[in-house]
């Protein structure tokens, strides 16, 4: 059973403690003792509460205290607002202004301590869009760091799977990680190379995972043009339950073999 105090508003919670303090709200808690202060629809739940805390030795400065423990928790305890922010790409309205993809992209890789996923579908001018990622991997030689990224077979390319993901990672190691760093683990999905177009997939995810505590979730590529020019709209997620979620599904999925690894040479 909830506690009736939770239940009472800021100003209720304020008008609480002022009471008891200032000795207007005293034993023996009544009904109508309380009601001047949180409503007549709350004061009956409300004084048994206090009359329980009294039973329990505390005088009324000692409830005092906790009612401003329960104010002050909630107060430290973030808001949705807090929680979940529109991350934009493109020309701002007049009015509004929000996070731009490109700096907070940059901002998630630098913030990481152990752990980094990015999942994306298409990467191009990859070397500036990973150089702060490259460079805080190499200044934090345990970072973990993982790139889920889309290999697929272009028609009428009729080459073996092997050779389309021997070129993506020669691909990726000269032209889109930065030259003299340490290399991430990428993984790709290898029904993407299906020669049947039927049958092929795609790994049209877009997203950061930064120390599964912090989400990206966006419609923006790692190109140039996503990250700085073309209209793209994502969120923050804020909450370590919605990152882990989505961090441990593409991990499962590489645990499970379902996404390969790729073959890196540096």
């Amino acid at each position: 059973m909830s506690d009736p105090l939770q239940a009472l508003g800021d100003a209720e919670l304020r008008a609480l403690v002022a009471a008891l303090i200032g000795g207007r709200l005293a034993l023996p808690y009544t009904s109508m003792g309380v009601a001047r202060l949180v409503g007549s629809d709350k004061a009956g739940v409300v004084a048994v509460r206090l009359s329980e805390l009294a039973g329990l030795g505390m005088t009324p400065n000692h409830v005092a205290v906790v009612v401003e423990a329960i104010l002050a928790t909630r107060l430290a305890r973030p808001t949705a607002d807090d929680l979940v922010e529109l991350v934009w790409t493109g020309p701002d309205a007049v009015g509004m202004a929000n996070r731009d993809t490109g700096v907070v992209v940059r901002e998630l890789f630098a913030q990481a301590v152990d752990s980094v996923v990015v999942v994306g579908y298409v990467v191009y001018q990859g070397r500036e869009i990973f150089r702060r990622l490259a460079e805080h991997l190499a200044s934090h030689p345990g970072l973990l760091v993982r790139l889920f990224l889309d290999i697929h077979r272009d028609r009428p390319d009729s080459s073996s799977d092997e050779e389309i993901v021997r070129r993506f990672a020669r691909r990726f190691v000269d032209q889109d990680w930065p030259e003299g760093y340490p290399l991430p683990e990428v993984y790709f999905d290898p029904r993407s190379l299906a020669a049947d177009p039927g049958k092929q997939s795609r790994l049209h995810a877009k997203c950061v995972v930064v120390d599964r505590r912090v989400a990206l979730v966006t419609s923006a590529n790692f190109t140039e043009a996503a990250q700085e020019r073309n209209i793209e709209t994502g969120v923050i997620v804020r909450s370590a339950r919605f990152a882990a979620s989505l961090a441990d599904h593409f991990g499962a999925l590489a645990t499970g073999g379902l996404l390969r690894r790729l073959n890196l040479v540096g």
